[in-house]
């Protein structure tokens, strides 16, 4: 078969999420160094992650605005390019103040890139949902790579070093991305970005009743993703006591499973449906976080992460959820607002989380998010059984 551009673009948009996604991912594997670096608590870096994944949503619907005056190619290099930098920032932070505001610029640069490259692609490609299904192999082909490489280099070489993986990632794909990708028409260049923030509009587009429940699920399963992201290595040594070389070693396999499954979820997305689909992704993960919290050796924990990595592989059917919802001349602006409302509230699952493992423990704080998702799913076979139009 002849290869087409488009096949090109779906390649270095995979690759743009990969870079954005190792930077943030090399993290997790060393926050017990930093921790201890800076005398801190995991409420507090909690905190941090939290700060960067909200500045990660924020900027999502900006992204919109920004590809609709300037057309996606640039949005998507200034993502890559301010991911390089900010992780270069962060590995250089004297303190936990300067890690958290350099936190929050990764994030507010690596969001500019996902709603650009979803919209780009839905344009290119008919199967959607295999469509995205494809570009979200970016975060687990980064979390198979970067929590080990960063496990590995931060026991050897300190966090430091293994923060700068986000600058050796983005640098190249960057410039593989500026040479063969063309530029992008963009969709309505005559449009003052200011319009774009117009409240009215933007109330009516979230009060529709199909996009609010929609964006309900979507908190839900972000809030858990974001948790599972966050700390799994931590409650992994916390409450297993497991070393960090064999926490990061199972985080990428979490990374593994998801890698494996989102495509194919994506792809059963077209086929079956989009909510048969993402009530029995998120399904798996009411078993996922109990088997994580109570295995009682290591073999049951292995499967309670893969088992996590798979139910967090509901992007697919969840965003295209959205997409057929909105209309052509909305969906890089209409797409990016609700990622920006549904990944803000859902970037509280770090802290929160954090916080409640201070509290309680690492069993209660993970137990917690089985529950979460079990309300998602119920919620999910009531809309079906009443036949409700959302």
């Amino acid at each position: 078969m002849r290869w087409e551009y488009r096949n090109t673009v779906l390649v270095l948009c995979t690759l743009a999420f990969f870079a954005t996604m190792v930077a943030r991912l090399v993290i997790s594997p060393v926050v017990p160094a930093i921790v201890s670096e800076f005398g801190t608590s995991s409420g507090t870096i909690g905190l941090a992650f939290s700060g960067m994944w909200a500045a990660y949503a924020l900027s999502q619907f900006p992204s919109g605005l920004l590809a609709d005056r300037y057309g996606e190619r640039r949005v998507i290099l200034t993502a890559v390019s301010t991911t390089a930098v900010a992780s270069a920032a962060l590995a250089l932070s004297p303190s936990m103040a300067t890690f958290g505001l350099f936190a929050v610029l990764l994030g507010a640069g690596a969001g500019l890139h996902y709603v650009v490259a979803t919209t780009l692609l839905t344009r290119l490609f008919s199967n959607t949902g295999r469509a995205i299904g494809l570009h979200v192999t970016g975060s687990p082909l980064a979390g198979l790579s970067a929590p080990v490489l960063a496990a590995a280099i931060g026991s050897r070489y300190g966090w430091r070093v293994a923060l700068l993986l986000g600058t050796v990632a983005a640098v190249p794909v960057g410039l593989v991305f500026a040479w063969r990708v063309r530029e992008t028409e963009p969709q309505h260049p005559e449009r003052p970005l200011r319009e774009g923030f117009e409240p009215r509009t933007l109330l009516e587009l979230l009060s529709r009743p199909a996009i609010a429940y929609t964006t309900v699920l979507a908190v839900i399963s972000a809030f858990t993703w974001q948790a599972t992201a966050s700390f799994l290595p931590t409650f992994l040594i916390a409450r297993h006591g497991y070393s960090t070389a064999l926490a990061g070693m199972l985080f990428s396999l979490y990374f593994v499973a998801h890698g494996v499954f989102a495509p194919a979820i994506g792809s059963f997305s077209d086929r079956f449906g989009r909510d048969p689909t993402l009530g029995a992704t998120l399904a798996v993960g009411i078993l996922a976080y109990p088997v994580l919290v109570l295995g009682p050796s290591l073999p049951v924990v292995v499967l309670g992460v893969v088992l996590a990595g798979i139910a967090m592989s509901w992007s697919a059917p969840l965003q295209d959820r959205y997409i057929v919802r909105l209309s052509e001349g909305e969906e890089n602006r209409g797409f990016g607002l609700v990622r920006t409302v549904y990944m803000l509230l859902g970037a509280l699952g770090s802290v929160a989380t954090g916080t409640l493992a201070d509290l309680a423990g690492w069993g209660v704080a993970y137990g917690a998010l089985g529950v979460l998702l079990a309300v998602a799913v119920g919620s999910l076979v009531i809309v079906r059984l009443r036949g409700l139009a959302l």
